[in-house]
This record gives structure tokens, C-alpha cells and sequence, in this order.
């Protein structure tokens, strides 16, 4: 698998770029004027970029093959990483800008108005736009059945942060032109830090979402219960199968699922797939008067069964595999 073809790729690289270049032209702005915001701004787009490069290094990480020490794959690495860039959202962007907006709200500034951050401000609510629509795009893309609020229920950890914090990143430039402006037609810099002091609540609000969703992947949660469900009722609709008695699952990557499960098999359906057609009732002429025969047929039969229940297993595993493709790795018990 190629890192280009990994759920969430395009979005985090179109952001770090993105990003980037709008960190640059807004400390520039926020250093000619003295704004609060536009710091703030600033401040809020280097925690994005830093951010979206830890969500990238969980993406190539999570493709590294399995090996001796994590036997199921490196998939939740991407969970890990993500989990560092919402807590790096919430104390390095949240927490600094909240930090600066109330000490410019304690100790007001003037605030040098120019052309420098009406430019700032365009630019990146252009830039912050196209990023916010490559996010979106790909999340349309992956769930094209589903509403908004089911996408974001649905979507991977990286392109939700991603979609996120390009839409907060859009909001945060709406509420710096707003404070700009007021703060200019009123010349009170309390508008200002009031703006800082929003975008520090919005970039909160935003990782603590971040934060719960990757917690419930780094926990194991389950596949979805529709799927798992799907799953049993597959199981049970096998002529082996006389009923599954349990199944369990855990996330071992994004779309990537390991279950367990013990089932009971059918010794009809066994019996028949071992002797099958009118062997049984040659076997049982040969044996029914002698004891000795008898004995080697028990001990065949004791050898066979097992064999042929490995044997469907097997093929249980394959067929789960071809319908199922996100389910990565079964362990099927026998109750």
C-alpha cells in the first residue's frame, strides 16, 4: 500500500502547505500592527501546521508492515499521532492563544492598522478555503451515502482533524476581520483580545473532539455494530455452523479489523461432509459385528473430524475475508 492511497493523505499535505505559507503572512501582519488576533491568528496556524506534520508521520508510520514485535501491523500509529496533535491543538494552540488574548485584554496596545493585514486576512481565508474543500472533498468522496453529521461520525481521525481545524482555521479569520474592524471604527483594543480569546475557545473545543475520538481507537474500539452483526448473521448462515455463541472485535487500524469468535459446528453437517453419500453405511457394515473394526473406525473418525473442522475454518476465514475486506485478521474458537 502506498502512502498516496492512505484514508487521509491528500487533506494533511495540502494543509501543511497550506498552512505553512498562512503562518508566515500572518506573524508578518500581526508584527507591523501589534494585533492580539492576529498574533493569536498566527500563533493558531503554526499549531495547525505543526500539528497536521505529527498527523503525517502517523500515516506513514501506520503503513509499516507487521513483524515479530506487533504481530497485527503498526495501524493504530496513526491514532497515537493524531492523538499528540489534538493535545498539541489544545495546549499549544488553545492554551497560548488564550494566554495572549487575556494578557492583551489586561494590558490593551495600540494597534497600527494597514494594508499588511486586510492582505493577511484575504490570503488566508483564500488559502484556508482551498484546504477546508480538499478535506471536505475527501470526506465526501469516502462516505458518498452518508449526511455531513454521519461522515463526521464515520471519518478517519486524520482527515476529521484535518476538516476541522481548516474549518475552525476559516471561522478564526471571519472573527479576526470582524475584531480588526471593530477594534478600528470603536479604538478600543478590547474587541481585539476578545477575538484571541474566541479562536482560543474554538482550537479547545476542537482537540477535546479530537482527543475522544482517538482515545476510542488507542482503547480497541469495536467495528461498527451494523458490521458486526452483518458478520454473525454471515456465520450463521453456514451449514457448518450450528450458531456462534460469541464474537468480539478490535480496531487494528483506520478501516482495519481484528474479531474473535467461538461457534459451535453442526456434527450433522460434519458428519456428512466426512462420509458422505453411502459411505457411512458401508463403513457401518463393516464394523457393526467386529470390535476391532469398530475400534479403527473410532480412532479414524477422532482423526478425521478435527482435520476437517481445520479445513473449515479455513475456509470460514476466506469467504469472511472476500465479503468482509476491512477485517484484517479472524480467530475463530470452537465452544
Amino acid at each position: 500500500m502506498s502512502l498516496q492511497n492512505t484514508s487521509g493523505f491528500l487533506p494533511v499535505a495540502t494543509a501543511i502547505v497550506g498552512n505553512l505559507l498562512v503562518t508566515i503572512s500572518k506573524f508578518i501582519a500581526s508584527f507591523a500592527s501589534g494585533s492580539s488576533v492576529m498574533f493569536s491568528e498566527a500563533i493558531h496556524s503554526a499549531a495547525d501546521t505543526l500539528n497536521q506534520v505529527l498527523l503525517l508521520i502517523g500515516l506513514r508510520r501506520s503503513l509499516k508492515k507487521a513483524d515479530d514485535t506487533f504481530e497485527y501491523g503498526y495501524g493504530n500509529e496513526r491514532f497515537f499521532w493524531a492523538l499528540i496533535s489534538a493535545c498539541g491543538i489544545f495546549f499549544l494552540g488553545a492554551g497560548f492563544t488564550a494566554y495572549h488574548g487575556l494578557l492583551a485584554l489586561a494590558h490593551p496596545e495600540h494597534i497600527e492598522f494597514n494594508w499588511i493585514i486586510v492582505a493577511a486576512l484575504v490570503f488566508s481565508g483564500v488559502v484556508e478555503s482551498y484546504t477546508f474543500y480538499i478535506a471536505a472533498r475527501q470526506l465526501k468522496k469516502s462516505f458518498p451515502h452518508m449526511n455531513l453529521r454521519e461522515r463526521l461520525k464515520a471519518a478517519d481521525s486524520t482527515t476529521l482533524a484535518v476538516y476541522m481545524e481548516d474549518a475552525i482555521a476559516i471561522f478564526g479569520v471571519l472573527v479576526a476581520i470582524l475584531a480588526v474592524t471593530l477594534t478600528y471604527f470603536t479604538e478600543n483594543a478590547l474587541w481585539d483580545a476578545l477575538g484571541s480569546i474566541i479562536i482560543a475557545g474554538l482550537l479547545g473545543g476542537t482537540a477535546i473532539v479530537l482527543i475522544i475520538k482517538n482515545r476510542g481507537y488507542l482503547l480497541g474500539q469495536s467495528m461498527p455494530q451494523e458490521m458486526q452483526d452483518a458478520v454473525v448473521e454471515f456465520l450463521n448462515a453456514d451449514p457448518a455452523i450450528e450458531r456462534v455463541t460469541d464474537l468480539k472485535s478490535v480496531v487494528v487500524g483506520w478501516d482495519a479489523y481484528r474479531i474473535m469468535c467461538e461457534v459451535e459446528f453442526n456434527g450433522d453437517s460434519l458428519a456428512r461432509s466426512a462420509y458422505g453419500g453411502t459411505r457411512m453405511r458401508d463403513q457401518f457394515n463393516e464394523v457393526h459385528e467386529d470390535f476391532e473394526s469398530f475400534k479403527r473406525f473410532a480412532a479414524e473418525y477422532a482423526d478425521r473430524i478435527p482435520r476437517l473442522m481445520g479445513r473449515k475454518i479455513d475456509e470460514i476465514e476466506k469467504k469472511i475475508k472476500t465479503v468482509f475486506p476491512s477485517i484484517r485478521h479472524i480467530d475463530i474458537e470452537i465452544n
